[in-house]
C-alpha cells in the first residue's frame, strides 16, 4: 500500500512537471498535423478568395513605421466587389450610376513574410489631406479607413501617403478588356494576370495577385518598390492568387 502511495505521487510530480512540455508538444504535433501541404495564400487585409484563412499582421510594436520591404497597391474592380456584398459597405461606390472600374483599395506596407497596421492609429487626418484622396478612393470614408491602417505604418504623412497612392495608381495602365466594359465577360485569372503584363512593361505573374469571390473578378494587388518605380518580386502576395478556373468580369454601369 505504502509503495502505491508513493507511485501515484511520484506520478502526480512527473505529471506536474511534464505537463507544459507535453501541451506544448501536443500543440506543435496539432498545428503540424493541421497544416496544408502549401503555404496559406491569404497574406493581405483578407483572403483574396473566401474559404482560405488570412494570416495575421505583424504584431503592433514589431516594425517602427516606415520599416517595411515593398508595397502592395490593390486595385479594386468596383462591378465585381460591389456584386459580392460591396454595396452594403461601400454604398458611394456601388450606387447606380458611378460608372466605377478599377479604383484604388489602397497602398499597404509589405514584409516578405506578414505586413505592419495600426501604427499610429489615433494620429489625424487634415481635410487638406482628405481633399487630396478625391478621384484616387472611391469614398473619403474609404481613404480614411486605409490610412489608419495602412498610411500610418509608412513613415510619411498623411498628405504624402495620399500623394503615394495617386502616383501609385496613376502608374498602371489598365488593359483596354478593363478600361469599361458593358458586357460580363469571363477570364482566367492567368489571363488577367496577361492582359495586366502586356500593358504593364515588366511586370510579371510572380508580382501580382488576382482578387476572386463567388466567381466574380474583384482586385488586382501589385507589388511595387518603395520607390514606386519598379514592380517587384512577392512570392508570399503572389501564391494568394485566384484558383478559379476562370472569373466573371461584371460589366461597368
Amino acid at each position: 500500500m505504502a509503495m502505491a502511495r508513493i507511485g501515484t505521487g511520484a506520478a502526480l510530480v512527473l505529471a506536474l512537471w511534464l505537463g507544459p512540455a507535453t501541451a506544448l508538444a501536443q500543440g506543435f504535433w496539432q498545428s503540424f498535423l493541421r497544416c496544408p501541404a502549401a503555404p496559406t495564400p491569404c497574406v493581405l487585409d483578407k483572403c483574396l478568395d473566401a474559404p482560405q484563412r488570412p494570416a495575421p499582421p505583424v504584431p503592433a510594436g514589431v516594425a517602427a513605421p516606415g520599416d517595411f520591404d515593398f508595397y502592395v497597391l490593390a486595385l479594386s474592380w468596383s462591378p465585381g466587389f460591389c456584386e459580392t456584398g460591396g454595396a452594403a459597405k461601400a454604398p458611394d461606390q456601388c450606387a447606380a450610376g458611378a460608372d466605377l472600374g478599377f479604383v484604388a483599395h489602397g497602398l499597404w506596407p509589405q514584409h516578405q513574410h506578414g505586413y505592419p497596421s495600426d501604427c499610429d492609429a489615433g494620429r489625424p487626418v487634415s481635410r487638406i489631406a482628405l481633399e487630396q484622396t478625391r478621384g484616387v478612393f472611391p469614398s473619403e470614408g474609404l481613404a480614411r479607413y486605409e490610412w489608419r491602417k495602412h498610411g500610418t505604418c509608412t513613415g510619411l504623412s498623411p498628405e504624402a501617403f495620399f500623394a503615394s497612392v495617386k502616383s501609385a495608381r496613376d502608374s498602371i495602365a489598365i488593359p483596354d478588356a478593363f478600361k469599361s466594359p458593358r458586357q460580363p465577360q469571363s477570364f482566367s485569372p492567368t489571363d488577367v494576370q496577361r492582359a495586366f503584363s502586356a500593358a504593364n512593361p515588366g511586370l510579371r505573374a510572380d508580382a501580382m495577385a488576382i482578387g476572386c469571390a463567388s466567381g466574380e473578378l474583384q482586385e488586382v494587388r501589385l507589388c511595387l518598390s518603395k520607390d514606386l518605380r519598379q514592380f517587384v518580386n512577392c512570392p508570399e502576395v503572389a501564391r494568394a492568387t485566384c484558383r478559379s478556373p476562370a472569373v466573371t468580369v461584371a460589366p461597368v454601369r
